[in-house]
């Protein structure tokens, strides 16, 4: 099949999962700051106690988080991802067909469950119970050649499909390759992913990250950025949470500062995941770096407007709105 610009095929690789969201009572929950000045959730030990709400979140994680955002940008989506044949499996299915994602990468595993989570909110932050299940991580040939493949988190025991995505890349050199590190990549660390950061286009993380990957001081982004450079990447972008982000392509460091938030965030999920998306979406769409750096933090205010990671996503024509109105101080500051 032909690509254009205009239609391209990004498949998004990692871990699924369902989320409840469980709205705790302002009354009956507390944050605690212990000694070491780490935050507790506190909650009377052995009581019963009311919740305000829940809601049940369907087919989430960094890689579906950005399957939703590709298609909802207006390209060809796609998921590499691994679910149990239980009632959770078929839901996840169904929504990710719904949202006009590509299943024919799915593994549905006999016998296994999906993965399912508990995320306890408290004001805008959350606490979340994790148990990510067993799977057989093969690759799973696409029917359609991608444009781009999006990696992103997936469980400890998937190494070998990053193996046989790599020479899944070799056969197609044509195929870009955007990579946003979860927690398994930081802990397998920077000398075994060599092969996966030399063949990146671009790389995504936040400041803390990339000081841990690189082993460098946090306070240098220029240092960071040619370390990640030196690595493969054509593209470094560098979260920092309140002072927006950081982008450079081997010639210019640019900034962008996060768009303001039209009130108060209802749920921090997924504002990384929305940025880290639309900006390879914006890529793969043919758009600048610039531009695409102007669109992300849009669409990463609008999700933190929603419970869960995916309800605030835009379309194109919403973003390019935003844009429109946005505060005369908003733009890509050219910094080197």
């Amino acid at each position: 099949m032909t690509h254009t610009a205009n239609h391209p095929y990004i498949l998004a690789i990692g871990d699924t999962f369902t989320d409840a969201f469980i709205k705790l009572n302002d009354d009956t929950a507390k944050v605690e700051t212990d000694e070491a000045g780490k935050k507790w959730l506190s909650v009377e030990f052995g009581a019963k106690f009311p919740y305000d709400t829940v809601d049940i979140v369907e087919a989430v994680g960094p890689s579906p988080n950005a399957a939703v955002a590709f298609s909802r940008l207006g390209a060809q989506s796609g998921l590499m991802t691994y679910i149990g044949d239980d009632e959770t499996g078929a839901s996840t299915l169904e929504y990710l067909r719904d949202e006009k994602i590509k299943t024919d990468t799915v593994s549905v595993q006999p016998g296994a469950k999906s993965n399912y989570w508990y995320v306890l909110r408290y004001g805008a932050d959350r606490t979340m119970l994790t148990k990510n299940e067993g799977y057989e991580y093969t690759w799973q040939e696409p029917e359609q050649v991608p444009d781009w493949v999006y990696l992103a988190q997936s469980g400890d025991a998937a190494w070998e499909l990053h193996e046989q995505l790599l020479e899944y890349l070799e056969k197609h050199p044509e195929t870009k390759l955007a990579f946003q590190p979860g927690t398994v990549h930081f802990t397998w660390g920077a000398e075994k992913l060599a092969d996966v950061y030399r063949r990146s286009e671009i790389v995504i993380l936040n400041r803390e990250e990339a000081a841990l990957v690189t082993g460098l001081p946090i306070d240098s982004l220029a240092d960071l950025t040619n370390a990640f450079h030196a690595m493969g990447p054509k593209i470094v972008v560098i979260t920092d949470g309140p002072d927006g982000a950081y982008a450079s392509d081997g010639e210019r460091l640019l900034q962008i500062p996060n768009y303001p938030d039209p009130a108060d965030p209802v749920d921090r999920t997924g504002a990384g995941d929305a940025f880290a998306s639309t900006i390879v979406t914006a890529l793969a769409l043919g758009e600048s770096l610039d531009t695409a750096l102007r669109w992300a933090p849009i669409n990463s205010m609008n999700v933190v407007q929603h419970i869960g990671a995916q309800t605030g996503l835009l379309t194109r024509e919403e973003i390019e709105g935003h844009l429109a109105n946005a505060p005369e101080d908003y733009g890509v500051r050219h910094l080197s």
